[in-house]
């Protein structure tokens, strides 16, 4: 089993910056494929980026294409999203799942999932 955790959400303003990290626990939590979702306020929850277990590949959403960069460290358990030129539209809980499906786009592929960190965008 796989627990995860997200850290690094916060407020910020338009244009701006931040690096959410996603934390796995457990001694094979290198062998999930992680992703990132969003969820806004009466949405449903979307992807926005996902990484291959070794780091080697990178899948995005259109939305994050060219502003966010996903990245791992798998000697730190650890899983990032570096997100720039933040939108309001931003504005979402985020959320990091495993999975057993390499940069899979989909929900259903995604066994574990994290207690979400939210991400605020002022305008």
């Amino acid at each position: 089993q796989v627990q995860l955790v997200e850290s690094g959400g916060g407020l910020v303003q338009a244009g701006g910056s931040l690096r959410l990290s996603c934390t796995a626990s457990g001694r094979t939590s290198s062998n999930y494929a992680i992703g990132w979702f969003r969820q806004a306020p009466g949405k449903e929850r979307e992807f926005v980026a996902a990484i291959t277990r070794t780091g080697g590949n990178t899948n995005y959403a259109e939305s994050a294409k060219g502003r966010f960069t996903i990245s791992r460290d798998n000697a730190k358990n650890t899983v990032y999203l570096q997100m720039n030129i933040l939108k309001p539209e931003d504005t979402a809980v985020y959320y990091c799942g495993a999975s057993r499906n390499d940069l899979s786009s989909y929900l259903y592929d995604y066994g574990y999932w994290g207690q979400g960190t939210q991400v605020t965008v002022s305008s």
